[in-house]
């Protein structure tokens, strides 16, 4: 595909501590169609509509959403009502959840608190506008369904590049090499995981666009860091971190740096980015006891 096409919009929630340049949605404008990939929550959406405008999206024939997480999906109903021909590409648990987002929007609340009103509430979307289909229309876009950071996940593969939501989890920039962690909120299971990330490692995509965050390429390098890591951080909350305790996740911490060198470059990102990577650790942590201990 031709990347020129393709927009980056940051969707920066200043009130949340290191979330710059970490959520974002992805904007196609082709000749023959226009196509967004996770509109973000609700509190994003009168800057992604600014952005939209700017670059003259006047009519949007798709929105492709990853998975229903709120700060990938929630905002979707309300893109809707600035452009209401849009066409809603969800994986088939999700449908539900977004016509109806009541159930989504508790389970939000209850797991994230604070960060979920920052979000906003999660707008439904008219049943008429949301489907599911493993091609989507005449764009040539290919749909996967990818479970593992949670069920309703799914991949796009456009023309070589892989929209990959967090099929292989988060990746922040640095200069050394790459940084990468999972993203395995419970309710968390390895063998599907690790399923979803060999099946994209077949497509052999040349590039990807990492949710949280960017476009990266080569593609499969990123994969097979992921594929690799689930592995591994398993094999650490195994080895370190199953008691559950008060020290357990930092010694998991130090367990990672010795033990994962992507994981180790960690040290290279700015303070902010720092203190939300140390956060989400816990929620990874959580995840994998989870599964370990439903073995």
């Amino acid at each position: 595909m031709n990347v020129d096409n393709l927009s980056c919009i940051d969707l920066d929630e200043p009130r949340l501590e290191g979330f710059i340049k970490f959520i974002s949605a992805w904007l196609y404008q082709g000749e023959e169609f226009t196509f967004l990939v996770d509109p973000g929550p609700l509190a994003s959406i009168p800057h992604l509509l600014k952005e939209m405008k700017l670059k003259g999206v006047t009519k949007l024939d798709y929105v492709l959403l990853t998975h229903i997480h709120i700060d990938h999906a929630g905002g979707t109903g309300e893109l809707l009502k600035s452009y209401p021909e849009a066409r809603v590409i969800c994986h088939p648990q999700g449908i539900k959840h977004m016509i109806t987002p009541e159930k989504l929007w508790q389970g939000s609340l209850k797991v994230l608190g604070y960060m979920a009103e920052v979000y906003g509430e999660i707008i439904p979307v008219p049943e008429a506008n949301i489907s599911f289909s493993e091609v989507v229309g005449d764009t040539g876009i290919s749909v996967f369904k990818t479970p593992g950071h949670a069920q309703h996940h799914l991949c796009f593969l456009f023309d070589g590049l892989l929209f990959g939501g967090e099929v292989v989890g988060v990746r922040s920039p640095v200069q050394s090499g790459i940084y990468m962690r999972p993203a395995t909120p419970p309710r968390f299971m390895l063998d599907v995981a690790l399923d979803s990330v060999e099946r994209m490692l077949e497509l052999k995509p040349e590039k990807m666009v990492i949710a949280h965050y960017g476009l990266v390429e080569p593609a499969m390098d990123y994969l097979e860091i992921g594929r690799n890591q689930l592995k591994l951080w398993v094999q650490g909350v195994a080895a370190v971190a199953m008691a559950g305790d008060a020290e357990s996740e930092e010694r998991l911490f130090e367990w990672l740096l010795e033990h994962d060198s992507s994981y180790a470059r960690i040290k290279e990102l700015d303070p902010e980015t720092y203190a939300r990577e140390r956060y989400f650790l816990g929620n990874t942590m959580r995840g994998m006891i989870g599964y370990l201990e439903s073995r």
